[in-house]
């Protein structure tokens, strides 16, 4: 009866401190979660910045500007999942833009929205790095402890030459 004695009592705290650590765990990975859905809002934001500048620019060109209006309104209008194509896009049409022809203002402030978007997906693909990363250890899988958020995904769109 004696090791009965002693086995009880070592279950009980193994179990204890297993829960301990799968409840971390929990905790852990919801504030990676939390942290990727605010690195995904200063992205969208940052992206809506620089579609906005965009169109200021299209207006500051007379006739050049027309398809770059267009694509910023496509960027700032497309959803979540177009979000990528039509972003790229933006990026590509910006980059034809010759800046030197630009009042220094306008010119200062789309390089610096553009600075803003490369800085806010690197924040955002770093968070959805660690989240992945810890998605994908097995304690997480088998106890099911990130319940039923989707799988983040990474954004990414060609970076413009600063």
């Amino acid at each position: 009866m004696t090791w009965l004695a002693w086995l009880i009592p070592l279950l009980a705290a193994v179990v204890v401190l297993g829960g301990l650590f799968l409840v971390a765990t929990a905790n852990r990975l919801d504030r990676l979660h939390v942290r990727m859905d605010a690195g995904w809002a200063a992205l969208d934001a940052a992206l809506a910045r620089r579609a906005v500048v965009a169109r200021a620019v299209s207006a500051v060109l007379d006739g050049d500007g027309t398809g770059l209006r267009v694509a910023a309104e496509r960027a700032e209008g497309a959803s979540r999942a177009e979000r990528e194509v039509e972003e790229n896009e933006l990026t590509l049409v910006l980059a034809r833009v010759n800046r030197t022809g630009l009042p220094p203002a306008l010119a200062e402030e789309l390089t610096d929205a553009e600075h803003r978007v490369v800085i806010a997906r690197r924040v955002h693909n770093d968070a959805v790095r660690d989240t992945l990363a810890l998605r994908r250890r097995r304690k997480v899988r088998y106890f099911r402890l990130a319940g039923t958020a989707p799988l983040p995904e990474y954004f990414e769109f060609a970076e413009p030459d600063l």
